[in-house]
């Protein structure tokens, strides 16, 4: 199969970019540091990414979430240009964020109000200050690996370098995510490991007079693989949070309007009583929000943000929403995703290969050194990312795209049945060269 290698011009670039500011990029997920230098995009059109050399990509990175309908979506292109024509920021409120807000109060089954950001780490940066005063407790349960943001709070446990540094399962130590980060940051922050929801009870047992809320992640996205939650533990984490004065907030920055249009909680019928939303929900524009219960959303947290709601993004959202409504977009999305793990799992018995491959909604994913699934962040450990890397690789030169620093990978709706053929033609040939 032919081999797409020439990025010379990426190169180039990056090490232009590497003198003028810091890193040579504007984000470090845009450079992994499995690769010399990241490659530089063009364009992208539909379910395909174009880089500076000419390079054609079937893409699964999906900009990291946000582009569930894929790229240059006329309808949202469209919807934007129209708002472009009328202004970008106005000081003040527009029709359309009413008209928004409306739908989205419809769509998400916690939202009784909902309140809107820019980022995801914001979005959790006000459901921490929301659910402290709505409560007058401080500390929040969060899980090893989960990822709510990168503000010093936020960044506790994120991603530990090893067993040991991450200590006993039942005592769990907590590791910052940055240098600069306070050591105070740790606080008020309880770790926990993920999908055991007895360390959950007892530790809420000892502790139930000073905690305000519980945060997860709904399905675990943000370690290497993808965790599902196992049995009735998101149902459990509502029963004891509500028995015990205490508030559980969904972090649906990746999973909402992904899974279902009303996000994970639909997807598995639990209802938190705070959720925060971004990536998906505006098609690739900058777009967060929190929603909730109308007792809890009114606990007298003034928002602020010079950009929030900003009307562009709102168009985009506005236009991306009428798109995830179309009937059977979800049936239509879900069955291509589970063709394509299907294939790839047929591939690997056929040659008895390693590897696990699955999906949860249009969301999938494929590691190595282990069949089984993964049930929470210490299980990273178990996994032989190397072998991913050389898949990564392989399929990055034969013109599929995939996360360059973890397994989780994207669907979206502008994947053709043709994009699915193409791509499991190139992983049998890249698995038949690595095994």
């Amino acid at each position: 199969m032919t081999k797409t290698t020439a990025t010379e011009e990426s190169k180039r670039l990056f090490e232009q970019a590497k003198n003028v500011f810091v890193g040579g990029v504007a984000s470090a997920l845009h450079k992994s540091k499995y690769e010399d230098y990241p490659l530089y995009m063009e364009y992208g059109k539909g379910s395909r990414v174009y880089d500076v050399d000419g390079n054609e990509y079937i893409d699964y990175m999906g900009g990291y979430g946000p582009l569930l309908l894929g790229y240059d979506i006329p309808r949202v292109n469209n919807a934007v240009i129209e708002q472009l024509g009328k202004g970008t920021l106005f000081a003040g409120p527009t029709e359309s964020l009413i008209r928004v807000s409306e739908r989205l109060v419809e769509i998400v089954p916690c939202a009784d109000l909902v309140t809107y950001q820019t980022t995801g780490t914001e979005a959790n940066m006000v459901a921490f200050r929301i659910a402290r005063a709505y409560t007058g407790k401080n500390k929040i349960i969060k899980f090893e690996g989960h990822y709510h943001g990168w503000s010093d709070e936020e960044m506790i446990s994120t991603a530990p370098d090893s067993l040991t540094l991450m200590g006993p399962r039942n005592r769990p130590r907590k590791t910052l995510g940055s240098k600069g980060q306070h050591e105070r940051a740790k606080q008020d922050i309880i770790i926990l490991p993920w999908n055991d929801l007895d360390i959950v009870e007892r530790t809420i047992k000892k502790e139930k007079h000073n905690i305000a809320a519980i945060i997860t992640e709904p399905v675990m996205c943000n370690c290497f693989g993808v965790i599902h939650p196992e049995g009735n533990f998101l149902g459990g984490l509502k029963e004891t949070a509500a028995q015990n004065d205490i508030l559980l907030i969904f972090d649906e920055v990746i999973t909402g309007f992904r899974l279902a249009l009303g996000g994970a909680q639909q997807y598995f019928e639990v209802t938190p009583d705070l959720c925060t939303f971004g990536k998906a929900v505006a098609g690739g524009f900058p777009l967060s929000g929190i929603a909730g219960r109308k007792e809890v959303m009114e606990s007298g947290v003034h928002i602020r943000g010079t950009f929030n709601a900003n009307p562009v993004s709102i168009a985009a959202c506005q236009a991306t929403i009428k798109e995830l409504e179309k009937p059977g977009f979800y049936d239509s999305l879900g069955k291509i995703t589970e063709r394509l793990t299907k294939g790839i799992n047929q591939i690997a018995e056929k040659r008895n290969i390693a590897l696990y491959c699955d999906n949860v909604g249009s969301i999938w994913q494929i590691y190595f050194g282990t069949k089984e699934r993964m049930k929470d962040y210490r299980d990273n450990f178990k996994v032989d990312i190397m072998a991913y890397q050389k898949l990564r690789k392989g399929c990055l030169e034969r013109g599929v795209r995939l996360h360059p620093m973890r397994a989780r990978q994207y669907m979206s709706s502008a994947h053709t049945e043709s994009d699915v053929d193409k791509t499991l033609s190139v992983m049998e040939d890249v698995l038949r060269q690595m095994f």
